[in-house]
């Protein structure tokens, strides 16, 4: 079973690169980030013709999370994080689908820092950490899949200091994330990968694509049960290539 994350950024303007990667990448569960749509707008006609049942959760401009799945609808188990009842934004979707939990993440990016939207990525983050310790004890086995918006280490990043007042680097942001990982989640690119900075996102300024300075932004986190299945990963470098991509690879793995 092959489950893939895809910050797509703008689902409508890059459909055709995302329909192209479905048909030449066939993974069998996806997660979408930064849709950019409107509930209504989302295209889930020209995905269902390519074969992938779809749940997602819109919002107008910004945001916007979605699985999809080939061969079976997902069962939406949840349409936000717990802890806020007040947040309105568009950033997580869980669904049982082909018998694991997946959640599917944007997390929030958090700049500029310091200030109100660091803030709000920080709080977001405690509210997953308090989650994700739920869905573990459950037993099920779970896959937290997405656009974490964290460079875990300094290994997940290009050699530079360019970056080190944003909120992706943070001393905070990266230790909610060891936090997270504590609970006894695994790492799946960094465990399959541990010498390959797996980069999975590049900026569209400065060439970075074309110079490959690239941050490791996509993470899949995999319950006990799921790491024993996992036989392999990596990044779909090459879709971040074509004309008009999104600024992010897809990132995946398989299980047994």
């Amino acid at each position: 079973m092959k489950i893939a994350t895809f910050n797509i950024n703008n689902v409508n303007r890059r459909l055709p690169n995302l329909l192209a990667w479905l048909k030449s990448s066939n993974p069998d569960i996806v997660c979408l980030q930064e849709l950019k749509a409107e509930q209504a707008a989302f295209p889930a006609g020209a995905i269902e013709k390519a074969g992938y049942s779809a749940a997602w959760i819109g919002q107008k401009s910004w945001n916007g999370v979605a699985i999809l799945s080939r061969g079976s609808a997902p069962e939406v188990t949840r349409e936000r994080l717990p802890g806020d009842p007040a947040d309105n934004q568009s950033r997580y979707l869980e669904a049982a689908v082909k018998g694991i939990i997946v959640s599917c993440i944007y997390l929030p990016n958090g700049n500029p820092q310091p200030g109100p939207k660091f803030d709000y990525k920080l709080a977001w983050f405690e509210r997953l950490i308090r989650h994700a310790k739920t869905l573990k004890k459950s037993g099920a086995p779970v896959a937290l899949v997405g656009d974490y918006n964290v460079v875990p280490t300094e290994f997940d990043i290009y050699p530079t200091k360019s970056w080190d007042d944003d909120a992706l680097l943070q001393p905070e942001s990266r230790a909610a994330f060891q936090r997270l990982l504590k609970q006894g989640w695994t790492d799946a690119l960094r465990y399959l990968h541990p010498e390959d900075p797996m980069y999975t996102f590049w900026d569209y300024m400065r060439h970075r694509w074309e110079n490959d300075k690239g941050l490791r932004l996509d993470h899949f986190l995999l319950s006990p049960d799921l790491k024993k299945r996992l036989i392999d990963g990596g990044v779909d470098r090459k879709a971040r290539g074509k004309e008009g991509a999104s600024d992010h690879a897809p990132a995946w793995i398989e299980l047994k």
